[in-house]
């Protein structure tokens, strides 16, 4: 377990591509790290819709992952969760939708994805570097580019 404070906070500014599109490459990256993944996001809806899409999102790759109400939610190395808890011991938390982060003491890492064509998200954003920053979490700051992303802070 790490304090709260040394949690690492990776904000994505998604400019081409939604949540859907990227989300998968990163928790394969984060499963290749050893590393389990919880992706919080606020709407029920919104999270069935992504399990779906996580088992066909390619069709080479197999992508483990359930939901927190499903049964046996604490084996999966990627958990799709509303709630505030960590019950599959995420190493990594991915929020979408400007959930909340809650208690960061159980993270090395927290991934922030917003878009950058919503206003509100960008306010969002804003608003949580500023505080994550004068929590005195390493904050880290990524822009999607035309190759990638690129480091800007």
């Amino acid at each position: 377990m790490t304090s709260a404070a040394h949690c690492e906070i990776w904000f994505y500014h998604l400019e081409r591509s939604s949540a859907e599109q990227v989300l998968p490459e990163l928790l394969e990256k984060t499963l290749g790290r050893g590393w389990k993944a919880l992706v919080r996001g606020g709407d029920p809806a919104r999270l069935n819709a992504l399990d779906a899409h996580l088992w066909t999102w390619r069709d080479d790759s197999f992508l483990p992952h359930g939901l927190a109400e499903e049964p046996m939610a604490e084996r999966q190395p990627v958990l799709l969760s509303a709630g505030l808890d960590n019950p599959n011991g995420g190493d990594a938390l991915f929020l979408l939708d400007g959930a909340e982060p809650g208690d960061l003491g159980d993270f090395a890492r927290c991934i922030l994805l917003f878009d950058g064509r919503d206003e509100e998200a960008l306010r969002l954003a804003r608003g949580r570097w500023k505080a994550f920053k004068a929590a005195g979490h390493p904050v880290s700051y990524w822009q999607q580019a035309e190759r990638g992303w690129e480091k800007k802070a």
